[in-house]
């Protein structure tokens, strides 16, 4: 028997492409239980798409919300996050998080649903984002191969259960597969499943989500070493020097502002553990 699932779609002015999403959610090959839209302070049309989905389609819900104005990756997109989780009303085997602006292939859920059924140990499921450079699909995947991005994560219900969902916070998609790990669950990617992502990463973000990338690191406990070797891999990578100095001053300006973590001891000494594992082996070769 197939498992249930329902989605959670926070969006915030995504007139441009939210229809592009719900036309490939009605088209799965395994349909979701529920679809929650938050429409969270939008400006332009979004409301009155998403409504014309949810009167076409009783299985969608559209939720009108308003958090903070800004546009900041972190809190914003957990708080609305979870005002769509109090409208879910369905039981379901998981639970998923999507950005508005995705192109999904047909069998996405069905083979989602699949990995969870075969693999009691998976928590967090997704594939990989693909977006338009010229006329070509491209990868886009700056982190490991064994992280699901932010913008379409699958949770297996025990898992979000034992994580106790999702932590409002810049980070929450690194905090989540963190603690999925420390309650015994597996991250699991699938390359052959390829999400179109319709806006270019990053390009809604301002010049203060770099900062605040420092303050996350704070936040997770991960120690002034682990924190400064991320900070200079995402550097070298993105070829922006800039990053390091500003991620850093988030870093050092949590400690002095003695900001609240996001994890407990316990939780940050196993992230540090695994973070530094992970290094190790790297340089090893292993």
């Amino acid at each position: 028997m197939m498992l249930d699932y329902c989605v959670i779609i926070p969006a915030h002015n995504e007139a441009q492409y939210v229809s592009l999403l719900l036309d490939s959610l009605t088209q799965q090959s395994l349909l979701p239980r529920q679809v929650v839209i938050v429409n969270d302070n939008s400006t332009d049309h979004t409301a009155t798409i998403i409504d014309r989905y949810a009167n076409d389609f009783p299985w969608i819900t559209a939720v009108h919300s308003q958090t903070e104005a800004s546009r900041l990756p972190g809190s914003k997109v957990v708080a609305a996050f979870e005002k769509g989780l109090e409208a879910v009303n369905h039981p379901f085997d998981f639970i998923v998080k999507l950005d508005a602006d995705l192109i999904l292939p047909k069998n996405y859920f069905q083979e989602i649903a699949t990995i969870f059924q075969q693999q009691p140990k998976a928590g967090i499921v997704g594939g990989f984002a693909y977006e338009k450079v010229g006329a070509k699909w491209t990868l886009n995947h700056p982190m490991g191969k064994d992280h699901v991005r932010g913008a379409f994560k699958a949770y297996r219900k025990d898992c979000f259960d034992q994580m106790n969902g999702l932590r409002c916070t810049i980070g929450w998609d690194t905090i989540d597969e963190l603690l999925a790990r420390y309650h015994g669950f597996a991250v699991i990617t699938v390359p052959e499943l390829k999400v179109k992502h319709l806006r270019p990463t990053g390009s809604a973000y301002s010049k203060k989500a770099k900062y605040l990338q420092g303050q996350a690191m704070y936040k997770m406990r991960y120690g002034l070493g682990i924190a400064f070797l991320s900070m200079a891999k995402v550097t070298w990578k993105q070829q922006k020097p800039r990053y390091l100095w500003d991620s850093m001053i988030g870093y050092i300006a949590s400690f002095f502002d003695k900001t609240e973590r996001a994890v407990t001891k316990e939780e940050g000494k196993f992230i540090r553990s695994y973070r530094w594992k992970n290094i190790f082996q790297k340089i090893s070769g292993k």
